[in-house]
């Protein structure tokens, strides 16, 4: 593997599990009902849960973002 295609690859890491996450914030910002009567067909969840849940997984989602994705990427750009 050489610089140019690690940095290709977390490149393409961050451009895919960034729309995740802005498609995630999005759904759970503009469509929060839906959303949740989705979830509570599978799982029994009082809706105050289900929103500390939410909120609880999408800081992680960004935070493994930032460090497992554009971090790498930003990193590799500096050195090439």
């Amino acid at each position: 593997m050489d610089m140019q295609f690690l940095t290709d690859f977390f490149m393409w890491c961050s451009i895919i599990n960034g729309g995740l996450l802005l498609f995630w914030a999005g759904f759970i910002m503009f469509a929060p009902n839906l959303v949740y009567q989705l979830q509570t067909k599978w799982v029994p969840i009082s809706r105050d849960t289900f929103n500390v849940a939410m909120y609880s997984f999408l800081g992680l989602f960004k935070i493994i973002f930032l460090m497992f994705n554009l971090v790498p990427y930003l990193s590799l750009l500096l050195i090439g």
